[in-house]
């Protein structure tokens, strides 16, 4: 279905090579509008961090999610040797779809509520410690994955989670950013669920057809670990994980997510999972909500997703190799 780009993932701190941050020209994207603590801030902390340490340095902050793609495409093209993403998961994948590929390197900066990306990475779950990178940086290659030519970098998701993300905004307008307002919000939709969703399923040279409430393809084995999921060991291997869950409507999805949150989930009772390096997967309706690191986008399906083996290089700490993000 495609050319293979597999490459050598850099997972021993000593393989991988250092990052010479004394030349680099630097550009942060700060979205202004991610998790609880202001862009403002985040920006001030990166122009003390890297204040007489770089060759230059800029910041370009948004508060318009849209925009973020487009400002990491211009700073690659403007030559920028490193792209600070200072944001939750959304904004990382943005400026990742910029980078993948290219000369420039990116770094990690979480500011989301879950940060997924970041502490796959091992590069810390608050900004203070994730500028600890700039102490003795690091080059390391990560896998990252791709549906119809967007990148993503933990999962992308279809049936239930989408209007999970959807009700999950309205209630943090009304009760702030939290974990808990995030999973409460995971309740309030499953329980209004309307519909199952058809999926064939194309992989490994066979077909299937699934009926289910919701369907996930993950990258991030941290992601899976941290619910008690199966599939973490297949993206360990450079692999993606399709997981289906077997319910169909409300009622027994409610329950299988409430066995999730207490980590007592079963594989074969709760999810079918299904490993591979490239899926092909058409969804009844065609046209389909679709939710990929925390965001949600309308698209038509088929979707064609697949690995890009060592495509993005990232910023890590000497002491760390990072965890599983490929």
């Amino acid at each position: 279905m495609w050319k293979d780009d597999r490459m050598t993932s850099q997972r021993d701190p000593a393989e991988a090579p250092g990052f010479d941050l004394g030349s680099a020209r630097v550009c942060a994207i700060v979205n202004m509008g991610s998790g609880r603590e202001a862009g403002d801030d985040i920006a001030d902390k990166l122009r003390t961090a890297l204040h007489g340490r770089v060759a230059a340095f800029e910041v370009r902050g948004t508060g318009q999610g849209d925009d973020l793609p487009a400002m990491a495409r211009a700073a690659v093209a403007e030559g920028f040797d490193l792209i600070v993403a200072a944001g939750g998961d959304g904004t990382q994948a943005a400026v990742a779809g910029a980078v993948a590929g290219t000369e420039a390197a990116m770094a990690v900066i979480p500011g989301g509520t879950f940060n997924y990306f970041a502490r796959d990475l091992g590069s810390g779950e608050t900004v203070e410690a994730a500028l600890g990178i700039f102490d003795a940086p690091r080059i390391r290659r990560v896998h990252v994955g791709e549906m119809n030519g967007m990148i993503f970098l933990n999962n992308v998701s279809f049936g239930a989670y989408p209007e999970i993300l959807r009700r999950r905004e309205s209630i943090y307008r009304r009760w702030g950013r939290s974990r808990l307002a995030a999973y409460w919000s995971a309740v309030a939709a499953l329980w209004t669920l309307r519909r199952p969703l058809r999926l064939t399923v194309r992989a490994n040279g066979e077909e299937r057809h699934f009926t289910t409430a919701l369907a996930f393809v993950a990258k991030s084995a941290y992601q899976l670990d941290t619910f008690g999921l199966e599939g973490a060991d297949c993206v360990r291997r450079g692999q993606l994980a399709l997981l289906l869950a077997r319910a169909k409507r409300p009622g027994p999805l409610v329950r299988s997510a409430l066995r999730l949150a207490l980590g007592k989930t079963a594989r074969y009772a709760d999810f079918d999972l299904i490993c591979a390096d490239e899926f092909e997967l058409e969804t009844v309706p065609r046209h389909e909500y679709v939710a990929h690191d925390g965001e949600k986008t309308w698209m038509d399906s088929p979707f064609r997703i697949r690995v890009r083996h060592g495509a993005l290089k990232v910023l890590v700490p000497a002491e760390s190799g990072g965890r599983d993000a490929g």
